[in-house]
Parts: C-alpha cells; structure tokens; sequence
C-alpha cells in the first residue's frame, strides 16, 4: 500500500505539469471588409436593363477558407488557425454586387436566383486571393475575373480581368487581412470601370 502512495503522486504531478504547459489554439476567423461605394447620386445614362450575378467561383484550395499564403511561386501554404468566417468567393460576390449598385449602370441589380428573368447576367471568378512572402518583403494579391451574358441573346457582350498587389509593411495577421481587402477593392472598381468604358455610352 505504501509503495502505491508515491507511484500516485508521481502521476500526478506529470498530468498536471502536462495540462500547465499544453495550449489551447482556437481558430481565429476574419472577414474581407470593402466599404459600400457611396451612391452615385448623379444621374447618367447606363444600360437600360437588370442584370443578376451569380456567386463567383473560386479554385478548392481558396474555397477551403483557411487564409493562404505562397513561400515561394509554385509553393502554397495556409495558416491553420487564421480562416476566413466565409467563403472568400461569397464576400467577393457581395462587394461587386454593392459596387455595380451604387455605380448605377443598370437600372436594377440582384443575387442571380436561378431564374433567367434579367436582362443580363454577370459570372466571375476569385482567381488569387493570398500573402506572398517571396520576392523580398510580405505582400498579397487578389485577381478577380468576370464576364457579362446578354440572357436574350446568349451573347457575350463584355469580359474583363483585374490584378492588384499590396505590399505588406506590418508582419502581422491583421495586416495581411486589411491590405487583401484593399487589393479586392481596388480590383472590383476596376472591372466595374472597365464595363462602363465597355456598355455605357459616353
């Protein structure tokens, strides 16, 4: 029985020293924030129709929702407890839904819901939504990609593409999330410029 007393405490003590130096990580979550356009108040000549946007789609490992980063070119990684609360492709969607809006193009814009009813129909792509940390320094990039359908006609009537990259000048998570909204934002309004240029008559 005395030999029992020591083995115990013995025990004891490693569980607890093992439940002192063990920590927990909870996963952190983040969202991509894009402050709603200002609405155009002015009154203009646009597309005298409506126009529906689908979601846009994204490649698997963005759609995984855990924040991306590249060492090197051909290299991807991700941070295990940095996520994104959405799927990015569904943030971006909402943003250049509120842009197309408040830049009053067309005289109504909606979720695409399934039902061909608008005029035309906007379907896009998040090409690259990430951190590279290779080319000296810490950076993100986003790439978005979009396509304008006429549903009458089943034509193609625009397509555009826009890149942005933001350096990094603070190596932290916050950071990195603020400037990869940026670099949306600024690649939305650039696609949404360059279908006025493309649609709207001047």
């Amino acid at each position: 029985m005395s030999k029992l007393i020591p083995t115990t405490g013995l025990a004891f003590a490693i569980l607890t020293l093992a439940g002192c130096s063990s920590k927990i990580l909870y996963p952190r979550y983040y969202t991509i924030d894009i402050p709603s356009p200002p609405a155009n108040g002015a009154a203009r000549v646009g597309i005298s129709g409506t126009l529906a946007v689908r979601r846009f789609e994204s490649a698997p490992y963005i759609r995984q929702k855990r924040i991306v980063y590249r060492p090197e070119p051909e290299e991807i990684g991700f941070y295990e407890y940095n996520r994104w609360v959405d799927d990015p492709a569904e943030m971006v969607t909402m943003a250049i839904i509120d842009c197309l809006r408040s830049s009053r193009s067309f005289s109504e814009v909606k979720r695409y819901d399934g039902q061909n009813q608008q005029d035309y129909l906007m379907v896009g792509h998040l090409d690259r939504l990430e951190e590279t940390d290779y080319g000296g320094g810490v950076a993100v990039t986003a790439k978005i990609s979009a396509e304008l359908v006429d549903l009458h006609s089943g034509i193609t009537q625009w397509t555009g593409d826009a890149a942005e990259t933001l350096r990094v000048d603070d190596r932290n998570i916050n950071s990195v999330v603020v400037e990869m909204g940026h670099a949306v934002q600024k690649s939305i309004d650039r696609l949404v410029v360059s279908l006025d240029q493309q649609l709207v008559p001047q």
